[in-house]
């Protein structure tokens, strides 16, 4: 069945409501239609993500229900304990957030499955954190966390507490693939599964205990807490639970961004609501210069990542990338704890492959192994699920270049919300001490080698898009570029095709002779493909110098592809 065929068919088809063919019918650009219907909305380890509107390849009631009543035929396979312990179902502030996950616990309660559905918008780290206290088989955030406002998404859980890896989304898949038609998804009313004890709404004692058990991890009490913070939520799930986790630690100097406080699914002062970005600073750094705010701290809209920004000595503000952050964290939590004699026997960092190496050489000086997964916490936190199984390893942190950071394991994702709390502890010890953050992240530097990255994303959409994204790949497969500058190509690593500890993935990664590295892969929940640049030099000009060149020839060669 081509596209058009599945437009009409959506179109005739009495199952789908007016207000969906009215929406279709008001379409007049061929290649929205397509894009619209050309494919399902692919269900993988991420679970979905996609524009909001009518369409097989879109986020909808329609396509969020088909996944769900996949999810509900896996966890029966798995048994009556399963349905017992059920799911548990967290929503952010996105356009259509609640009413996605109403539908996901409707269906599953359809199936005698249990479910706990939080009564208002969570983090998602929260989420990985109910799962664990409560013990159910999986979980659900709806969520589309950093990517633009027409944008929503879909993540699903396993018992760990951490997302579903292969094996699981293969079950998924295969269930949804044994569907049929629409009409095939059982379905209760939010109240008969209420009556039935089968919708069970959660919310404040949830809370209550997972701020608790953040406060138990906080590494030092010898810290400034007058120390000043601006902190912007942009609009999303981070606002409350970060202020009050910082509240009861006891800093009294944390400014809200007030444009930036309350839910806004359109994020209508930021626009792309991605912390990575230093735009989305905007109104953080005007405060902030306001206040003479020692840090500025944005989490994206399901709070699991955050980003760091410190004042500099030019009265303004130098924004720190997901990189920097991390090894920052990773001197601090494992110097203070090695001082302190609680850094466990056979401790523990993991990072993702595209992630930068002075973390691991932090480490190394502290006698803790770093261990590489393949991009997404999913993997990262994988490890983690093995260690409480074989003992084998103590997790510590675990981090990836994309500004996510996770701080033991309370939860098996990345957290915004721990993570704020050890960025602000960290530099309020730091201050205490007269020191900025710049000035650690540079004794950092001058003891382990000045490290530079960049990462640029090449964005591509439609159909034409992710054609030619294949071809970026498969070009740079077969001819990787042998030098740049005096730089040789020493090592190429094909995470698709060859064997790694790291597992499979559509990444490549070339190592050079001077101890540089960059790596290509396409994003797997945008349309993009993305360059991962990183240098080691004696200066940090060296290393910065490395850099631009390999982004002038890398990336002219990656666009050359037609």
């Amino acid at each position: 069945m081509d596209y058009r065929e599945r437009y009409q068919l959506w179109l005739d088809d009495p199952y789908f409501d007016e207000e969906t063919k009215s929406e279709l019918r008001g379409l007049t650009d061929e290649d929205e239609i397509e894009d619209r219907f050309y494919q399902d909305l692919e269900f993988g380890t991420a679970g979905l993500r996609g524009k909001i509107g009518a369409g097989t390849n879109r986020m909808n009631v329609y396509t969020v229900s088909l996944a769900s009543e996949g999810l509900a035929r896996t966890i029966s396979n798995h048994g009556e304990e399963a349905k017992k312990k059920g799911v548990a179902i967290a929503y952010d502030v996105r356009q259509f957030s609640d009413k996605f996950a109403e539908i996901s616990a409707r269906v599953l309660a359809a199936h005698g499955i249990k479910v706990y559905l939080f009564e208002d918008i969570r983090p998602t780290p929260v989420l990985s954190y109910t799962i664990r206290k409560l013990g159910t088989m999986s979980g659900i955030v709806v969520t589309a966390s950093h990517n633009p406002q027409d944008y929503n998404g879909y993540k699903v859980y396993w018992e760990e507490g951490s997302q579903i890896l292969d094996d699981i989304a293969e079950e998924i898949l295969s269930e949804i693939g044994d569907i049929g038609h629409f009409n095939n998804i059982k379905m209760l009313s939010l109240q008969e599964g209420k009556d039935k004890g089968l919708i069970e709404i959660i919310g404040k004692e949830i809370d209550d205990d997972y701020t608790d058990k953040l406060l138990k991890m906080a590494i030092n009490e010898n810290i400034d807490k007058d120390i000043k913070v601006v902190f912007t939520p942009l609009n999303g799930t981070g606002n409350i639970p970060v202020r009050r986790v910082l509240r009861e630690r006891g800093f009294n100097n944390i400014i809200v961004v007030p444009e930036q406080e309350n839910p806004d699914y359109t994020f209508a002062t930021v626009g792309y609501p991605n912390p990575e970005d230093t735009k989305a600073f905007k109104y953080a750094r005007n405060l902030g210069l306001k206040e003479k705010a020692d840090i500025l701290l944005a989490t994206d809209p399901d709070c699991d990542r955050v980003a760091l920004a410190v004042r500099n000595t030019e009265n303004d503000y130098t924004y720190l990338n997901g990189n920097q952050t991390g090894a920052l964290m990773v001197y601090y939590i494992l110097s203070q704890r090695h001082e302190k004699g609680d850094l466990p026997e056979g401790s523990a960092i993991v990072k993702s492959i595209v992630t930068g190496d002075l973390g691991k050489a932090i480490a190394n000086k502290y006698g803790v192994i770093t261990f590489e997964t393949l991009t997404g916490f999913k993997h990262i936190c994988a490890k983690a699920n093995e260690w409480d199984i074989n003992n084998a390893f103590k997790f510590i942190f675990g981090y990836e270049e994309s500004i996510g950071y996770v701080y033991q394991d309370l939860v098996r994702d990345k957290d915004a919300v721990v993570s704020s709390m050890i960025i602000v502890e960290m530099a309020a010890y730091y201050k205490s001490m007269g020191k900025s953050l710049l000035e650690v992240l540079e004794e950092v530097y001058q003891e382990f080698g000045y490290f530079r990255e960049k990462q640029i994303s090449i964005v591509l959409e439609g159909v034409e898009g992710q054609q030619r994204i294949k071809r970026m790949m498969e070009d740079i497969r077969h001819q990787p570029v042998e030098s740049i500058g005096n730089m040789m190509l020493q090592k190429t690593v094909d995470f698709l095709r060859d064997e790694t500890d790291a597992g499979r993935s559509n990444v490549l990664k070339y190592y050079l002779d001077d101890g540089s590295w960059y790596a290509i892969r396409p994003s797997g929940t945008e349309p993009k493909i993305k360059l991962y640049i990183y240098s080691k030099g004696k200066t940090r000009v060296e290393a910065e110098e490395k850099v631009a060149l390999i982004e002038k020839v890398v990336r002219h060669r990656m666009e050359s592809v037609e």
